[in-house]
């Protein structure tokens, strides 16, 4: 089973067992609350149960346990490590020293005292890993030149911030960045100034309006708007105000199965979308401008 929760995105776990008992373990996972709501993680349940199956074994019971912020950060700092992501990111906790076999990556450093998108969740990966293919795509094409030099990026729905922070790494001359929890803000700022970032990112707390208001009519090359279907398309109206119109969006946070409802939806807005990745159930689109 731990090969299909790596696969799922879920990397932080342990077994555990008591002295006494060694043949009956407990496997414990650490999955932040805010990309794990509850109905994902039912469906992490119904992710897992065919694989029990196949054993002809029946998925024991799942146990959910919030811990609070101070045991949150204490379990990160003991079992969060160096995870790179693609072949030039790296995401690092801000304690660690870049281990020697990754230092010819791209350092994302993040404080796990902020759990908003640590790169575990499929979504994040796949944004990170398109973010990567876009930066290397462009690169080439100018010959090897700095990757997203000079693009303006918005990010609707920040969380942690690692998404732009992950675009201004790769070239990307600014981010601007809004979520509508205060938490996430503040998160996204930590982050931003622990990257060395804090002057060329810029956080605010609000939705697509206040995003479309710190961009000052200047709308972004590229959009970054990894948060669940149903908000992608009540947000989709509004996209025109924030994405220049030769621009860029990739859109996470969305069951594959999701993807021909969005995809009906943005095309009367002018825009295409099409499904590029997946992970498991999870997938991600890439958002033009319909010609």
């Amino acid at each position: 089973m731990l090969w299909k929760l790596g696969e799922l995105g879920i990397s932080r776990v342990a077994l555990s067992h008591r002295p006494e008992s060694p043949q009956e373990r407990q496997l414990v996972a650490w999955l932040p609350e805010a990309d794990w709501p509850e109905a994902e993680r039912q469906q992490l349940r119904q992710a897992l149960e065919p694989l029990a199956a196949t054993f002809g074994l029946a998925l024991p019971p799942l146990q959910w346990q919030r811990q609070l912020d101070e045991d949150w950060s204490l379990s990160w700092k003991q079992h969060w490590q160096a995870d790179p992501v693609g072949q030039r990111l790296l995401i690092l906790p801000a304690w660690l020293e870049l281990p020697p076999e990754h230092a010819h990556r791209l350092v994302i450093r993040m404080d796990p005292g902020s759990a908003f998108g640590t790169g575990s969740h499929p979504t994040t990966r796949l944004c990170l890993e398109a973010l990567e293919g876009l930066a290397m795509e462009r690169g080439s094409a100018s010959g090897g030149g700095a990757a997203l030099a000079g693009m303006r990026v918005a990010d609707l729905g920040c969380g942690s911030g690692i998404l732009g922070i992950a675009a201004l790494l790769q070239g990307a001359s600014t981010v601007a960045a809004v979520d509508t929890d205060s938490l996430a803000v503040r998160a996204t700022a930590d982050n931003a100034a622990v990257s060395g970032f804090q002057d060329r990112l810029q956080v605010r707390l609000g939705s697509v309006e206040e995003l479309a208001g710190m961009l000052e009519g200047r709308r972004a090359d590229l959009l970054l708007c990894n948060i669940l279907a149903p908000v992608i398309e009540a947000l989709a109206p509004a996209f025109h105000t924030v994405l220049a119109p030769g621009g860029v969006g990739l859109l996470s946070g969305l069951l594959v199965q999701q993807a021909p409802r969005l995809q009906q939806v943005l095309r009367p807005l002018g825009w295409e979308a099409e499904l590029t990745a997946q992970q498991s159930q999870w997938g991600l689109m890439v958002l033009h401008k319909a010609r």
